[in-house]
């Protein structure tokens, strides 16, 4: 666990989406195993572009591919905790994003975790990088901290 840097709080965060631990979550130490983060991180990205940004990723001509990532971990959580995932934009270009993300137990101010994702928009046929379309790049612009 770290303890290097402040965590970021609740206030840090512009967006919140509730997550769920479930019972498969927990590994043989008792607490949620490190790869479900990513997973966490991955749930409210998600959930933020298509009900704010429109995204439709079954058809879109443009998605977002997942080329970096990285999580602190500074405290344990466990089933059966209640969490919420706090998402902000830190960087958006003409074609990438940097998310972070921080992963609160449902009472705590101070996130258990914290990490960033990064999107590159491409052409879904060609695989080359496109500008983000305009309706998701409007969702973002509202998570934007900097």
């Amino acid at each position: 666990m770290s303890r290097s840097a402040s965590a970021p709080t609740r206030g840090d965060y512009p967006h919140f989406c509730a997550l769920a631990t479930r019972w498969m979550d927990n590994d043989v130490y008792g607490h949620v195993n490190n790869v479900l983060y990513y997973s966490f991180f991955d749930t409210v990205i998600a959930e933020y572009l298509v009900r704010e940004g429109g995204f439709a990723f079954e058809t879109a001509e443009v998605i977002g591919l997942a080329v970096e990532s990285g999580c602190r971990y500074r405290r344990p959580l466990a089933f059966p905790q209640r969490l919420e995932a706090g998402l902000r934009v830190a960087h958006l270009g003409n074609s990438s994003v940097r998310y972070e993300i921080g992963i609160f137990s449902e009472d705590d101010r101070e996130a258990s975790a914290d990490g960033y994702f990064v999107h590159v928009f491409v052409n879904r046929a060609t695989g080359r990088p496109a500008p983000i379309p305009a309706s998701i790049r409007s969702a973002l612009e509202r998570l934007t901290t900097t």
